[in-house]
């Protein structure tokens, strides 16, 4: 994917003063996109994320269809565009829901651990768990009482796939951080949120050349992770599908 200069699309006239803020990362497509959309339809104003502008610019304009939105296109990885992305949150008010779906697979051919680049490796950390832990650090100022924390995971955090040690690893490190993050911060609700396999660039990635359509978009995932969202369930680690209601969400 493509990165971009930094740059923020507003969809709305000025900040609202009555929706609940939520900032969700890699939003411009796969899962971050779905449950956008759907928090957007349910009166969220989103601050969203993405590293590719023009991917970027076309989901600000598909959410901004439901409802009010910013995008901020930039890397996680990169302390600037966390900063851009916290000042336009706190634009629109007090933050209650803070998605970290940001994440990178690494390498597509999946590496065995052996072989994987060292730089690779930092990148994957990065991204996949620096980040996460500075986007609350950045946001700090602007999280209300109670804010809602959805950090997604995999089951490859858990699993011992081959090739995917490199992933792995660093989901796993990220649950982990999220549980020391929810015991020093009780005020906060620390989910960890694993989606299971959906049909999204990234998982095709992870498999080049094969066939995925047998697995279930990611809108699938999105009913779990509003039940989540909008419920009491404490701090700890969910599966999406395992929560879900029977409810179907639409493209």
């Amino acid at each position: 994917m493509p990165h971009s200069r930094s740059s923020v699309r507003d969809s709305s006239d000025s900040p609202s003063s009555v929706r609940p803020v939520a900032v969700v990362t890699g939003a411009s497509q796969g899962l971050g996109l779905a449950l956008s959309r759907e928090l957007a339809r349910r009166g969220w104003s989103l601050v969203v994320d993405g590293r590719d502008t023009d991917r970027l610019d076309s989901a600000v304009t598909e959410i901004a269809a439901h409802g009010e939105v910013v995008g901020v296109a930039g890397d996680v990885a990169d302390s600037a565009h966390r900063s851009e992305l916290a000042r336009a949150a706190a634009s629109r008010g007090e933050v209650r829901l803070v998605v970290n779906n940001a994440s990178t697979l690494g390498r597509s051919p999946l590496p065995s651990l052996s072989e994987i680049d060292a730089g690779v490796l930092r990148r994957l950390f990065d991204v996949n768990v620096i980040a996460p832990i500075e986007i609350i650090r950045a946001l700090d100022d602007s999280l209300a009482e109670g804010t809602t924390v959805v950090n997604v995971t995999s089951d490859a955090a858990m699993e011992a796939y081959e090739g995917w040690g490199g992933y792995g690893a660093s989901k796993a490190a990220l649950e982990h951080a999220s549980r020391v993050l929810a015991v020093e911060r009780p005020d906060l609700r620390v989910l960890v949120v694993d989606p299971g396999d959906m049909r999204t660039q990234m998982h095709q990635d992870a498999f080049p050349g094969e066939d995925i359509s047998d697995r279930d978009p990611p809108e699938a995932s999105v009913p779990g992770l509003l039940t989540l969202i909008t419920g009491d369930q404490p701090s700890g680690r969910y599966q999406a599908r395992s929560v879900a209601p029977s409810e179907r969400i639409s493209s």
